[in-house]
């Protein structure tokens, strides 16, 4: 890793775990986690669709707000609106309207026009578009008390997240920096969270030094599976990304009772760049009190 990269990926850390400071006094980390990492992946989705849709119409740009008045003019045309949406799923496994998109609602909150109603939207848009999404937004209540007292005191303060979250470069940073950078906002919940944590989080130093016993003369094996039957938020598992030297041929397995913690690791996954059911490299994780790995894996781990 190079200084300049080391000091983007710091810059993008710091910047991320500065947004949750809008929500620390409104409530503990165990809650506000769920909030702000959910609205992190949410920008994550909704930016890369829009340069998605740039890059597909061979009209590249580094703007949101051109990629989305691209978008808009494309899905606002019914001649080609069917054609965008059908190759978007095709791509993506999710479509989210321009209107929904999270540079849109952004817009309506610099002009004091925003709804909540329209983020849920958002939310829901995208857990109905494929298996792969469903409930994945779950734990966000937007209008808990916790977030106001009022509907309009919850509207400002999910609306003054947003815009902390706006300037940052998320699809930018897409892959792995952008995932540790994901885990390093995860790790830092577990620190402010205590011993709640233990449940979702395993310490970067101890999941490392696992996954370096695991991968002691395992490191050019292809098609690697491993499997953690407690996997939290699947820190442990990605760990075995960084240690093959056959990456993109390992095979990730997990299983986890807790529904919040279950979303948490699919997030982290997929910002991990991990694709789900390809032929190389697959990622199976579900939501389960009891179970077993049908096939013997190369490695189980208990994290």
């Amino acid at each position: 890793m190079t200084l300049e990269t080391t000091q983007t990926s710091q810059s993008l850390y710091q910047a991320l775990w500065n947004s949750a400071d809008v929500l620390r006094s409104k409530m503990d980390a165990n809650d506000y986690k769920s909030y702000l990492l959910g609205m992190v992946f949410y920008k994550y989705l909704s930016d890369k669709l829009l340069f998605f849709v740039a890059e597909t119409m061979e009209e590249e740009t580094e703007s949101l707000d051109e990629a989305l008045a691209l978008y808009r003019s494309y899905y606002e045309d019914p001649d080609s609106q069917e054609d965008l949406i059908s190759v978007i799923k095709d791509e993506l496994n999710y479509v989210i309207k321009p209107d929904l998109t999270f540079t849109a609602l952004v817009d309506r909150v610099n002009e004091g026009t925003f709804q909540l109603e329209d983020l849920a939207q958002g939310f829901r848009d995208i857990e109905q578009c494929d298996e792969l999404y469903e409930n994945l937004f779950e734990d966000i209540d937007l209008y808990s008390k916790k977030l106001g007292a009022t509907p309009q005191k919850q509207n400002q303060l999910v609306a003054a997240v947003m815009k902390e979250l706006a300037v940052l470069d998320v699809a930018g940073h897409a892959g792995d920096m952008l995932g540790d950078a994901y885990e390093y906002l995860i790790g830092q919940f577990a620190t402010d969270s205590g011993k709640k944590a233990g449940e979702f989080y395993t310490p970067q130093p101890v999941a490392k030094l696992m996954t370096q016993i695991a991968f002691l003369g395992r490191k050019d094996q292809q098609g690697f599976t491993i499997y953690d039957a407690t996997m939290g938020s699947g820190s442990l598992l990605l760990n075995a990304k960084k240690f093959s030297y056959q990456p993109q041929t390992v095979q990730y397995f997990g299983q986890e009772l807790n529904t919040s913690t279950y979303n948490l690791a699919r997030m982290n996954m997929i910002l991990h760049g991990v694709p789900v059911e390809t032929s190389s490299c697959i990622m199976r994780i579900r939501w389960t009190k009891t179970g077993r790995h049908k096939s013997r894996p190369t490695l189980t781990v208990f994290s």
